[in-house]
């Protein structure tokens, strides 16, 4: 029996993450922290992670960056292996949870759709093959996503980026800019609405045809069996970072 440690247990995805362990012999929710304590959980729930009392195997995290960053330190002093599946992070957080690596084993995903990854192959390797049109990527979420672009978006452009030898940057407004657009760029446009779990479409613009690719999420439970299979990956693995 795998004893997880929920971090962010009282947002959507937390509350995804328990139903589907219920359903899976081999997991259990032993705790939750979160901003606020919930009583209605069925299982106990701390404000403050240092007061966890519960014996846990892995650290499975959808939260938000700072509240990842105290579960990392919970974490590395504990010797736990942790799930990473917040996105938000700034460079110098994901130094932090480079060098926090050094002393656990941490399994981070911008998305723990297995669909979405086999995705950011699939780009990679029409991107060597494409190289000379426009790439823009779009991502549609849920109103209630505070980090804007989705940090799938990101990796999808990273993961492009890094097989054009990382001649591109990246652009997310154009608003304020009065020029034709550049070759060497990425465009990222993000759309918040309604109650949409994710939406991811890159474009390669030719001059006489487009290539688009699409990913469309239709239930949180795809994330939460990744971040479950990744939990029980992660605590047979040495401290690093994958």
């Amino acid at each position: 029996m795998l004893k997880i440690l929920l971090n962010g247990c009282n947002g959507k995805m937390g509350q995804t993450v328990y139903e589907v362990s219920e359903d899976i012999e081999d997991y259990k929710i032993v705790c939750g922290c979160d901003k606020i304590e919930n009583k209605e959980l069925n299982f106990p729930t701390y404000s403050n992670i240092k007061n966890v009392q519960e014996e846990v195997d892995v650290i499975v995290d959808f939260s938000i960056p700072i509240a990842t960053l105290n579960a990392l330190e919970y974490a590395r002093n504990k010797k736990i292996p942790i799930v990473i599946a917040t996105t938000g992070f700034s460079k110098e957080d994901d130094e932090k949870i480079k060098e926090y690596a050094k002393y656990i084993p941490i399994f981070k995903s911008a998305n723990m759709s297995y669909d979405i990854n086999l995705m950011k192959n699939i780009v990679k390797e029409v991107a060597k093959k494409l190289y000379n049109t426009d790439i823009e990527i779009t991502e549609t979420h849920h109103n209630r996503k505070i980090d804007s672009p989705s940090g799938t978006a990101k990796m999808l452009a990273d993961s492009i980026n890094e097989v054009l030898e990382n001649k591109y940057h990246y652009e997310y407004n154009r608003h304020d800019r009065h020029e034709k657009r550049e070759k060497n760029e990425i465009g990222i446009a993000s759309i918040r609405g309604g109650n949409i779990v994710g939406e991811h479409t890159v474009q390669f613009f030719g001059e006489y045809e487009t290539f688009e690719i699409k990913h469309t999420t239709y239930s949180r439970k795809v994330f939460a069996e990744g971040a479950l299979k990744a939990a029980k990956f992660i605590c047979m693995q040495k401290p690093r970072i994958i």
